[in-house]
């Protein structure tokens, strides 16, 4: 799986308690090839200050424990089992209590993103259960550990300490102080460091972006992360596939993960799969199967489905943000009748 600009702290929730008490491996010191060259790096490209940064990183620990929780993700796991960790009455509950909390600020994000509140509502729900659970690892030790001690992704979060201590400066943060999650992901939204600086949004015109605290940055933040890239505004998501006729062609599909619409519904409709909605026969779709415990589900997942998956890319993810979202749409409404 390809790592998103997001890194959501849902994958991190079921070992949380493991990782808090698993020991850290003794700090890497600043003479470390990786961590010298990389402070050399910042200076020559960024003119941070080489001392400065050598103190910096003379506080930080490497975490075995972010190694362990990096190797299990959630994402790995059958559908009807990942399924279960995102759609549950208090997490519906709790959506539709944050909905009401902050009507206006999901009002105001709908009118000037054009995504809809239940979206936006969701996203966080998954990601944090509304707030209350941002993450327990300094951002900086979660970065360094993946981005010297993690090979498979080294460039990846090296990449992201680079973003990270950019931020730092442009927001006149202390780098040892911001938590997040093993991946080092960041405040409510769980937004990477480069996802950050790209989209984060000052929401309330504090000239801030507090992704942290402030629900009005954490919103817009959001709802501007998806209008980037690309949310049709109005426009469906997914649905479920009403029939599908196995064959070789449509296995020979399947076998390809990539995410992004790659076929029109006539396409479609000639291989074999019948949608459960009329849709435009020149609509661009992608069609995805999950996994349940006896049999498999299929779904058209439209350009809206992709926006979703570039928060995190796995489409068991973004297929649980939609389910929530509607769920937490309909209890919405049903408590908003006279």
């Amino acid at each position: 799986m390809e790592y998103c600009r997001t890194f959501s702290f849902s994958t991190a929730c079921l070992l949380l308690l493991f990782l808090l008490i698993s020991p850290g491996l003794s700090a890497e010191n600043v003479t470390s090839p990786d961590i010298a060259l990389f402070i050399k790096e910042m200076g020559a490209k960024h003119q941070f200050d080489p001392k400065k940064l050598e103190a910096t990183f003379g506080a930080v620990e490497i975490k075995q424990g972010i190694l362990r929780a990096i190797a299990k993700p959630a994402e790995r796991k059958p559908w009807h089992e990942y399924r279960k960790i995102f759609l549950t009455r208090s997490r519906i509950n709790g959506g539709v209590k944050f909905w009401k909390n902050n009507a206006a600020i999901l009002t105001k994000a709908q009118t000037h993103y054009g995504i809809p509140p239940e979206i936006i509502v969701a996203i966080i729900g998954v990601e944090t259960r509304y707030g209350k659970n941002t993450g327990g690892f300094r951002v900086i030790d979660a970065l360094s550990t993946l981005a010297f001690h993690y090979p498979k992704r080294s460039k990846f979060f090296r990449n992201e300490l680079k973003e990270f201590l950019l931020l730092c400066r442009e927001e006149k943060m202390d780098p040892l102080q911001p938590q997040g999650s093993y991946a080092g992901a960041m405040g409510i939204p769980q937004f990477m460091p480069s996802s950050f600086r790209y989209y984060a949004a000052d929401f309330d015109g504090d000239k801030k972006r507090d992704i942290w605290g402030n629900r009005q940055d954490v919103i817009g933040s959001v709802a501007n992360y998806f209008a980037k890239h690309g949310w049709q505004r109005n426009k469906a998501i997914a649905y479920p596939v009403a029939a599908l006729q196995e064959n070789k062609n449509l296995r020979d599909y399947l076998a390809d993960k990539s995410l992004k619409p790659d076929r029109t519904i006539a396409e479609f409709n000639a291989m074999g799969v019948t949608i459960s909605e009329k849709l435009s026969s020149q609509t661009s779709a992608k069609l995805l199967a999950f996994e349940q415990k006896k049999v498999t589900d299929y779904w058209i997942g439209l350009q809206n489905f992709w926006v979703i998956t570039r928060y995190n890319h796995s489409p068991l993810y973004a297929l649980a943000v939609f389910q929530l979202s509607q769920e937490i749409l309909r209890q919405h409404n049903r408590e908003a009748e006279p």
